[in-house]
């Protein structure tokens, strides 16, 4: 049997309905729309000390072995890199705000990493997937799509920060308003037309007026090889292992599985890789797979890596197996040697699609059961809270709780599970002592 046969047979092709133009072009358009972390990851960790070349470098290695680890072993097509939001909670609350140094906050990392890897081990987080309520699979997949929306908006300079209101509308007359705009037209005509990698084509096309224009920028310097290693196994294990950064431990722990489900549940439902009765094949490997990317990730020198939900908008291109993630990975170890030229798509360009895949993932809603108020009212609060929070854990926390309340004030506490009970009682805490960032 030919080499190519025995990795169709494994990422098993013929029974998921794709093929190698489809699952190569997935993983370029997930890479092209979570490319931005090669450039974005490193602006934020400069402001906690560390080296931005030493970062991008292990930016790019992170996401690269985290993504071909979750293509290939655990066979779906998730992309891994440097989370943000924890890399911003990383900088700004532990490093700035604790005045710890950022050896010991990637120490604490790396701690985060080990314990999601030993509570996989012994199955206490495939019981915590097991224990979400069902009515919260649709409310994640939907919220994702209105935070991927937002995302991609705010992007594109359509919708910007507001004092009195929270968001409004962006110049229209902006250069890269127009742009967005324009990236948004083509995406959506491609797809109208159903024509074959069409997110590509829209954001390839994007970056060519943006480069017409003069709006394209080198926003990734080359850099000499010597500095690349600047970041390298720095972490400071022994510090971080003290009592008092045992809250970091857990902040990291926790944004982790819970972005990590979160993003599973959204793309593999969207994909349509789970079962009726909602079991995850491989729900292991999944899991095993994310840890041992965070815990690499730490070793390398960048904040915990997360699944990204830019994912989606490699499924919305057809991608279904984990070769796509292999692919994705692929890339972003090519971006190691070529991360100027990888810095040259403006996320003007990138916007458009994931605007695009929120409108695609925003189908899910038509699962919750709406006429049940206990199941509907903490699908919409997640829904709203995730986009809102700008965080996947603290939108599904929020569902959760709410569900937990309402189901035990309508008298039907025995139809909740003990370990839904513990998650709530640990959501609760962490908003009332660590915040909900």
């Amino acid at each position: 049997m030919k080499f190519t046969q025995q990795l169709e047979r494994y990422f098993e092709f013929d029974k998921l309905g794709t093929n190698w133009r489809t699952e190569i072009l997935a993983g370029l358009t997930t890479f092209l729309t979570m490319a931005y972390i090669i450039v974005v990851n490193p602006s934020i960790l400069r402001e906690a000390g560390m080296p931005p070349t030493a970062v991008a470098a292990a930016t790019c290695i992170s996401a690269a072995v985290g993504s071909a680890l979750m293509g290939a072993y655990a066979r779906y097509p998730i992309a891994l890199a440097p989370g943000m939001g924890v890399n911003a909670y990383f900088t700004y609350t532990v490093v700035l705000g604790m005045g710890v140094s950022w050896q010991v906050a990637l120490g604490a990392v790396f701690i985060s990493g080990l314990l999601f890897l030993l509570l996989t081990l012994v199955g206490v987080q495939q019981a915590i997937v097991a224990a979400i309520p069902s009515g919260l699979y649709a409310a994640v997949g939907a919220g994702i799509g209105l935070f991927l929306a937002l995302i991609g908006l705010r992007g594109m300079g359509l919708v910007t920060a507001s004092p009195a209101t929270l968001v409004t509308l962006g110049d229209l007359s902006a250069p890269n308003a127009l742009l967005g705009l324009f990236g948004l037209l083509i995406i959506s005509a491609l797809l109208s037309w159903q024509v074959p990698g069409a997110m590509v084509i829209g954001i390839l096309l994007t970056t060519g007026v943006a480069a017409l224009f003069g709006l394209v920028q080198w926003n990734v310097p080359s850099y000499e090889w010597s500095e690349l290693s600047g970041a390298f196994l720095q972490l400071d294990v022994a510090s971080a292992l003290s009592l008092g950064f045992l809250e970091i431990v857990f902040v990291f722990w926790f944004v982790d599985l819970f972005d990590n489900v979160g993003t599973l549940l959204a793309v593999g439902n969207k994909a349509g890789l789970f079962s009726g009765e909602r079991k995850i094949p491989r729900i292991r490997r999944i899991l095993l797979a994310d840890g041992a990317a965070s815990t690499f990730g730490s070793l390398c020198g960048t904040s915990t890596v997360v699944s990204y939900i830019e994912s989606a908008a490699g499924v919305a291109a057809g991608g279904r197996s984990g070769f796509a993630a292999v692919v994705t990975g692929i890339l972003f170890a090519a971006s190691l040697f070529v991360a100027p030229v990888v810095g040259l798509i403006p996320i003007a360009a990138t916007a458009p699609a994931l605007v695009i895949v929120g409108c695609l993932m925003m189908s899910t809603v038509k699962e919750i059961q709406w006429d049940d108020m206990a199941v509907a009212i903490p699908a919409f609060l997640t829904i709203l809270m995730i986009p809102l929070s700008y965080s996947i854990a603290n939108g599904l926390a929020i569902g959760i709780v709410t569900y937990t309340v309402l189901k035990v004030l309508r008298g039907d506490y025995k139809s909740v599970s003990w370990l839904v009970y513990l998650l709530s009682a640990l959501f609760i805490w962490r908003f009332i002592y660590l915040g909900a960032g």
